[in-house]
This record gives structure tokens, C-alpha cells and sequence, in this order.
């Protein structure tokens, strides 16, 4: 998939976290630590989307220096969708110390076999205010059928429109991909990984498992 609005993590370490993270014999704390770990690296790449801004500043020896900061820093909230997402937001917040914080706790709901019959059930919303100066990240570690995120994305446009609106993932899929380009245009997407399959059931293949239950056990 090419698509301008989609960046996939091309760093070494991303994949090397990421193929830990895919290995069964990953424990939970092991694989807790990783989503933190990637959640970081991915903060670092959203940074380099970021303008930079160059200023002056005054060094100890009362001399002028040339330097620069990034505003938009100061104009982050990140959306975490629990459970699965809160190791992944750890991260993120380590890169993005001043990022506010939003929760979304939703379930999804499979009364039948097959991707088209997967709902959604939200059971808390709390979004911080948001203005068109305002970068909102929504962060799932998978970006499977593409349900969980829309349903987010809506919450999330109801209380605003944000300057940039950016869906942070570990692993994708293309059907996802497209769900949420469609019903969302204006949004970008940036993962680590786009898995080629779905089952029936919804579930990433390879993918890496519930990302939730081998989190928290």
C-alpha cells in the first residue's frame, strides 16, 4: 500500500522490538516492556513530522545562541485505548512528556465469524477539550479491522477538530488501513508493521496474539 497519509517504522531496533514482541515465547512482562519500548521510538519519528522553530537563547556565559523548539509539543493529546494500549501510551508519553491525556474503553463484540459482522461497545469516554491548534494521537497497538479506531475517531470529532488527527499502531492491516481512510480522509496512520491477513474472527495474521491479555496477563 502506498499512500502518503500511512508511515510505516523503518528502524532497525522497531523491528527487532517487534519480532520479540511476535514470539510466543515472549512473557508478559517482557512483552509489556516492548510496547513501551516502541511507543518511544514511534513518539521520536512523530517528533520529526513536527515544525521546527528556530530562536535565541542566552547561554550562562551572556552570549547569544542560535537554537530552536518545536511548538507543537506543547499541543499534544494522546487518546489511550484501554487496555491494550496503555504499555504503548507509556511510551509515547516518554517522548511526549507534556501530551494530555484522553481514555476510550471499548470492547469489541463478534456475534458471528466474519470481519463484517465485528462491532464495537464503548463503556467510558473521556476526551480533554480540543482546538484546531491540538495534534490528537489515538493509540491501539492493533489496527486489525479497522472498528475499534473508527468508533474512537468519532468520540474524538465530536468533541473537536484537531489540527492533525494520527492513528499510532504496531501492526496494521490493509483492510484496517482502508476502513479508516475512507470514513476518515483527513487522518494519518503510522505503525510498525502491515500484517497481510485477517481470520474470520478479526484477529491479525501473524500478527502477535491479544495484545491485552499478553500485557496484563
Amino acid at each position: 500500500m502506498i499512500d502518503q497519509r500511512v508511515k510505516v517504522i523503518d528502524h532497525p531496533l522497531a523491528k527487532v522490538i517487534l519480532t520479540q514482541l511476535r514470539d510466543k515465547n515472549t512473557k508478559q512482562i517482557g512483552f509489556r516492556k516492548g510496547l513501551v519500548k516502541l511507543g518511544r521510538l514511534i513518539g521520536y519519528e512523530l517528533i520529526k513530522t513536527m515544525e521546527l522553530e528556530e530562536i535565541e537563547v542566552e547561554t550562562p556565559l551572556l552570549v547569544k545562541a542560535k537554537g530552536y523548539r518545536i511548538p507543537d509539543l506543547n499541543h499534544i493529546i494522546i487518546i489511550n485505548v484501554l487496555r491494550a494500549a496503555t504499555p504503548l501510551v507509556e511510551g509515547l508519553l516518554k517522548a511526549l512528556p507534556d501530551a494530555k491525556q484522553g481514555i476510550v474503553a471499548i470492547k469489541r463484540i463478534e456475534e458471528k465469524p466474519g470481519i463484517e459482522n465485528i462491532t464495537v461497545q464503548k463503556f467510558y469516554v473521556k476526551i480533554p477539550s480540543i482546538s484546531n491548534e491540538d495534534i490528537v494521537i489515538v493509540a491501539d497497538p492493533m489496527l486489525a479491522t479497522g472498528s475499534t479506531i473508527s468508533a474512537v475517531i468519532a468520540e474524538v470529532l465530536n468533541v473537536g477538530k484537531p489540527k492533525r488527527l494520527i492513528v499510532v499502531s504496531v501492526i496494521a492491516t490493509e483492510y484496517g488501513i482502508r476502513k479508516i481512510l475512507n470514513n476518515y480522509p483527513s487522518t494519518e496512520i503510522i505503525t510498525v508493521a502491515i500484517d497481510p491477513e485477517l481470520n474470520d474472527h478479526g484477529y491479525i495474521i501473524p500478527g502477535l496474539g491479544d495484545a491485552g491479555d499478553r500485557a496484563f496477563g
